[in-house]
């Protein structure tokens, strides 16, 4: 159950950094309001609290947040920007996942 848990936070993680950039990419690249600042400097600060969460040393919790990241990534490619993954794209988050299973799951001492 701790690693669902570990693994929902993940994604809400990434859910809100991908938006804390893409809101500003819409300012600067799409002609879009700068009022998206705003809520883009939200999400930023929600992603770091949400780290903040995690039981675990910073720099583990990092580098696993990173796997999930790319499978987060790859699914707002999909569902915000409308382009199917590849079957390279899968692959690379499958192994980006088993990265983070290892770091994550692998036995410390107490």
């Amino acid at each position: 159950m701790l690693l669902l848990k570990t693994l929902f936070l993940f994604a809400l993680t990434a859910v809100a950094e991908i938006v804390g950039c893409y809101l500003p990419y819409l300012w600067l690249k799409a002609g879009k309001s700068a009022w998206l600042l705003v809520p883009a400097a939200l999400s930023l600060a929600l992603f770091a609290w949400l780290l903040t969460l995690h039981p675990t040393a910073a720099g583990r919790v990092y580098a696993a947040y990173g796997g999930v990241y790319i499978g987060v990534a790859i699914i707002w490619l999909w569902l915000v920007d409308g382009i199917k993954p590849t079957g390279w794209d899968m692959l690379g988050v499958a192994v980006a996942m088993l990265g983070m299973a290892i770091i994550m799951c692998a036995p410390r001492p107490a």
